[in-house]
């Protein structure tokens, strides 16, 4: 009987089982997709109101045309400006005349009114835009305009 050589017998023998046991590594699950992230709340709608006041308004022109506001600017009675007697000067209000609806955007730029009962002393310009130049007073409501 010829001789097999046994120990490579064996060895491909001991390969082949232990091979036969082994089980595949299989790969990682892939990472979970990236939550999508919260959207950044939409900005508010411009410009924004947020303060307001009603009451009645009159005009101001010819006596004060000319002279230093209370911001330092020459008053021009045919450009549209305003005077308040709490809100910060280079503060932008929206005017609304309430009984026609008409409205504007002013600058105050200037102190008053003085007369008791009235909110607001508007340049005739702005007067004449919100249509009561010839009624010398109306009742408006003022809203501060905060820019975005």
């Amino acid at each position: 009987m010829p001789s097999t050589p046994r120990l490579p017998v064996l060895m491909l023998l001991a390969t082949l089982t232990l091979g036969a046991c082994q089980t595949a590594i299989e790969p990682p699950p892939p990472p979970p997709p990236p939550m999508p992230e919260a959207a950044p709340p939409p900005p508010p709608s411009c410009p924004r109101y947020v303060f307001h006041e009603e009451g009645r308004a009159s005009w101001y022109g010819r006596t004060h045309h000319g002279r230093k506001t209370a911001s330092g600017v020459l008053f021009d009675m045919n450009a549209p400006s305003a005077a308040h007697r709490r809100l910060a000067l280079g503060t932008l209000i929206r005017v609304t005349n309430l009984d026609n609806g008409r409205s504007i955007e002013l600058v105050i730029n200037d102190r008053g009114p003085y007369v008791r009962g009235r909110i607001l002393d508007l340049s005739q310009a702005a007067a004449r835009r919100l249509g009561f130049e010839d009624l010398g007073t109306t009742t408006v409501r003022i809203e501060l305009v905060e820019s975005c």
